[in-house]
């Protein structure tokens, strides 16, 4: 079943190909990306290994109209499932101003801490993978954009069903989402945000901010996020810093750049005296293939673990909280 799909969603991009491939305006009507991330890990604790396929993406996206674009984005091997991420449309009543409807993005996270393609690890940090269901919900998004004195300013606001990707549920109450962004990913950028996930057995509130500052070849991000759940009235907070710079290497072999990059990300209960049940500090080399830098890679990584208390989340198998070696390849296209 899964085969088919990959099957047809292939062909229906050679058909695409081959329909705009002549076309004058094909890349204002469709446009091709993808991302493809396979990795070795080996759990020193455990002494346990495996390969894995993590992400394999394949998107497309365009402007067949006037004010009038869509996005498309499928998952062949989200360790091993088919998912289809992206599947919305948006449009442009008025200049600045667009809303998203269909499957997309929820206002809480930004892109470089979830897409495969813009991390700087191999693994996801704590807050991103741990907080909420899921990065994508369906429903609607509002997003607005406005420059003052040359600084751009964002407001993004959406309601959604409140269930995970590909699962149109009927429901008596909508989640909500919502950020404000000051500044642009080269220079200063900070946004604040708050999302409300009504359920049974998670009904959660999330709120938090972030700042980063980032050139073409560095960049430093940190983030906070508070996660209140009403369901069993505990609050969980995660921190993370992370940064890395891109060394150019004159053109020898393969290679076209050197990047060190290190994380320090960590959680913890409110109840806990300790505030820190758990951290990690993971140290990362990559080795570029292209000369744009933070792009196609093959990447080494090291988690160390500090664990204060056991957390649910980080209990499921053995391996979750140990400290790990991780060999990523990584190819944008």
């Amino acid at each position: 079943m899964i085969l088919r799909k990959i099957i047809i969603f292939l062909c229906v991009l050679l058909c695409f190909n081959n329909v705009f491939a002549n076309n004058k305006d094909s890349l204002k009507i469709i446009e091709f990306d993808g991302s493809l991330k396979t990795k070795f890990e080996y759990a020193t604790e455990t002494s346990r290994s495996r390969f894995s396929v993590r992400n394999s993406r394949m998107g497309l996206s365009g402007n067949p109209f006037n004010k009038l674009s869509y996005r498309i984005q499928v998952e062949l091997s989200n360790q091993g499932k088919f998912e289809v991420l992206d599947l919305s449309a948006t449009i442009e009543p008025i200049p600045n101003l667009k809303f998203t409807l269909g499957q997309t993005s929820i206002p809480l996270y930004n892109s470089y801490q979830t897409t495969p393609a813009q991390m700087l690890f191999a693994n996801r940090s704590f807050h991103v993978k741990y907080f909420v269901p899921g990065t994508r919900d369906i429903g609607l998004v509002a997003n607005y954009n406005f420059n003052i004195e040359g600084v751009p300013f964002e407001f993004e606001g959406g309601i959604f069903n409140a269930s995970k990707i590909n699962d149109p549920v009927w429901t008596e109450q909508l989640s909500w989402g919502a950020s404000a962004t000051i500044g642009s990913m080269k220079g200063l950028k900070a946004s604040a945000k708050a999302y409300r996930y009504p359920g049974v057995e998670r009904d959660l509130f999330v709120w938090g901010g972030d700042l980063r500052y980032g050139k073409d070849r560095f960049k430093i991000e940190t983030e906070f996020l508070s996660r209140k759940n009403y369901f069993d009235k505990q609050t969980l907070n995660a921190f993370s810093i992370q940064g890395a710079f891109s060394f150019p290497i004159s053109k020898t072999g393969i290679f076209r750049d050197i990047t060190p990059a290190v994380r320090w990300d960590m959680m913890g209960e409110a109840d806990d005296d300790n505030l820190v049940d758990a951290s990690r500090i993971t140290a990362g080399l990559s080795f570029g293939f292209d000369t744009k830098p933070f792009s196609s890679l093959l990447r080494v990584d090291f988690e160390k673990y500090i664990v204060n208390r056991i957390l649910p989340v980080l209990n499921l198998y053995e391996e979750m909280d140990s400290d790990k070696i991780t060999i990523e390849l990584l190819i944008i296209f």
